[in-house]
């Protein structure tokens, strides 16, 4: 009997994926993760984010090293707080390359505040970019997914859904609350072929957190007390996980919360 060929599984060639978030940070190693594997991939990004947090080229970079890989690429400038936007970035993702095979939800704001700071306009923010615009592309991305018979979703939560930071209330509330969509629609749409989970990633370190960093010894006490393994993780530590939930290789794994944190869930 032959042996069965592992690595076969986790091949994604002539499958097509869209990256929420998918300039910089964790989103961006998610992507070129897929290219990798060999999906064509398209990345939504916000240029007003990246230009937050000194990343303005970000999106033309990471098109780059996705079409060094030898894959189509696409980036889609969309602001999830404008009505509509989620739904029609879909829309460019599969008119650019057809039927989409692999959606990560990877967008988010996050603001660090107490919670008697947190303003009704940050909470509208918040509610629009981290969970009504999964609704919307979820909407959108399923149906095709269940006709198809095959399909991956993969919504990046965090470790705050079950360990909530006090200065991340609304945001940690929202990751929850997106898991708990994601388990409901596993169940739905688990006899079509189709997965959906959750990848919950603890203290990682990205552009969105490098000011952060500049003190090292502040950053040294946050990284000491993050997890068990004391040290940040990478993005590239969590598309390693992506990639198995997003493959043929994860076809029987569904509803579930992955955390890649370093042992913080423990």
């Amino acid at each position: 009997m032959a042996a069965p060929m592992y690595l076969d599984g986790f091949d994604l060639g002539g499958r097509q994926a869209l990256v929420t978030g998918g300039s910089i940070g964790i989103g961006r190693a998610i992507a070129l993760a897929l290219a990798q594997a060999g999906a064509n991939v398209a990345i939504q990004f916000d240029p007003k984010s990246d230009s937050a947090v000194a990343r303005e080229g970000a999106a033309d970079e990471t098109l780059s090293a996705i079409q060094a890989r030898g894959r189509t690429a696409l980036a889609i400038p969309a602001d999830f707080e404008t009505p509509d936007a989620a739904r029609d970035c879909f829309d460019q993702a599969r008119a650019s390359l057809g039927a989409i095979d692999i959606l990560v939800l990877c967008a988010s704001v996050q603001t660090r505040l107490a919670f008697d700071e947190i303003t009704p306009a940050l909470i509208d923010q918040h509610v629009a970019v981290n969970f009504a615009a999964s609704i919307a592309l979820l909407q959108a991305a399923l149906p095709g997914m269940a006709a198809a018979g095959w399909g991956r979703v993969l919504s990046i939560g965090s470790v705050n859904a079950v360990r909530p930071d006090p200065e991340l209330a609304v945001y940690a509330a929202l990751k929850a609350a997106q898991h708990n969509l994601i388990v409901n629609l596993a169940q739905v749409h688990a006899p079509s072929g189709v997965t959906l989970n959750t990848l919950s990633p603890g203290l990682i370190a990205t552009d969105r957190n490098r000011h952060r960093r500049e003190d090292a010894a502040a950053w040294q006490a946050i990284v000491g007390a993050a997890n068990p393994m004391a040290r940040a993780g990478t993005p590239e530590d969590v598309a390693g996980a992506a990639l198995l939930l997003c493959s043929p290789a994860g076809g029987f794994i569904t509803g579930i919360d992955f955390p890649v944190a370093g042992g913080a869930q423990l």
